[in-house]
């Protein structure tokens, strides 16, 4: 892809803006460097701007054609102050080359004749052009270059209100399948089944049970939730989901928590270890007779959290990252997120497997 010029040199409105330079420039020369006042005769008064505005019209293009390019390999190899001694340089020489192109030309017409144009140019014309060149180049550049950072700082925000409303849509894909994972006919009717079974022998715990149920249905179908939450948030919906499961499998489930360094406080994509946690459930647990058991461990240090969900099952293939599903979502959630700041890593067992997410260890404001 061609690289972008931050200084648009080929657009209608950057030649708009050299032009009105070029006439201002050549306005400041006749009042200021050719004398010319209220009580000039009208003719002299044309004279002196006709022969300003050709020095203006060949310095000003060269300029507006040359400092684009320098100015654009000036801000990669040079840091300020030197920066701008190369593009003041590089203004003096459009300059000297500009005029004594205008000298040269007034020359050819018959403005000027004899031995002293050199002289003539010298003197007087070389003096006014690096003295405009530079009050303008300037003026022009300083211009320009707040132009182009503000064009880039909007293309930023659109980048990035494009990238998040890409990851609001990612989560909610992602919303969606834990919704259809934990409303599965069959996870519904098993949890039913359970809290029917208790309410006579048991009335706490189908009242605990149901508690726990309306609690992960809630999360999951809480459509103003924000895409990162406190890790004590998740990891109570985690708990909920993991109880339920253990009425179901009963001691082939166990599991254990372990939260170090303060990560609770920290932020982690909405979802993310619950999406985890199902795997392990769905890899590990169910497909064996004697169940497995699943540890999760959350730890905060040197500027990251690091979320790790271990089980001892016999590990999964691909067939646990299908495209648009699961951890395949997740990845692509964390990716949205955090860039390249956060990272999903899978080691398939067996004996054991982890899935571990790190990520910034960021609060929520």
């Amino acid at each position: 892809m061609a690289e972008r010029d931050p200084y648009k040199r080929f657009s209608a409105a950057y030649w708009t803006r050299i032009v009105g330079a070029n006439v201002a420039a050549a306005l400041l020369v006749v009042v200021v460097y050719s004398g010319v006042s209220w009580r000039t005769p009208m003719p002299k008064m044309l004279e002196a701007f006709g022969v300003a505005m050709l020095f203006s019209c060949i310095i000003g293009p060269m300029l507006g054609i040359v400092m684009p390019r320098v100015g654009r390999g000036v801000a990669c190899r040079f840091a300020f102050p030197f920066d701008w001694v190369v593009l003041i340089a590089t203004m003096v020489a459009i300059a000297l080359a500009g005029s004594f192109a205008a000298i040269l030309v007034l020359a050819a017409i018959g403005y000027l004749h004899g031995a002293g144009i050199v002289t003539t140019w010298m003197k007087g014309s070389l003096k006014a052009s690096i003295v405009v060149t530079l009050i303008f180049g300037i003026f022009i550049t300083v211009v320009e270059t707040m132009r182009r950072q503000l064009d880039d700082a909007k293309v930023a925000l659109r980048t990035k209100e494009r990238d998040e409303a890409e990851a609001r849509r990612l989560a909610a894909e992602a919303q969606l399948a834990s919704i259809e994972s934990r409303v599965e006919p069959h996870f519904l009717f098993n949890t039913l089944n359970s809290i029917a079974s208790l309410v006579h022998g048991d009335p706490a715990g189908a009242e605990r049970m149901t508690g726990q149920l309306a609690a992960l249905l809630r999360s999951a179908l809480d459509s103003t939730a924000t895409p990162l939450v406190p890790l004590d948030d998740e990891l109570r919906v985690v708990r909920a989901y993991l109880d339920i499961e253990r009425v179901r499998f009963g001691d082939r489930l166990r599991y254990t928590v372990e939260v170090n360094g303060g990560a609770g406080r920290l932020v982690v994509p909405r979802m993310a270890l619950q999406t985890i946690v199902e795997n392990s459930v769905k890899y590990a647990v169910s497909p064996r007779r004697e169940g497995a058991s699943i540890r999760v461990r959350a730890a905060a240090s040197d500027g990251r959290l690091r979320v790790a969900v271990e089980d001892d099952g016999p590990g999964f293939g691909g067939a646990a990252r299908p495209a648009g599903h699961g951890l395949d979502l997740l990845g692509a959630r964390l990716r949205l997120l955090f860039g390249d700041r956060a990272t999903l890593t899978v080691d398939s067992g067996p004996p054991r497997t982890v899935v571990e997410i790190d990520v910034p260890a960021e609060s929520r404001s």
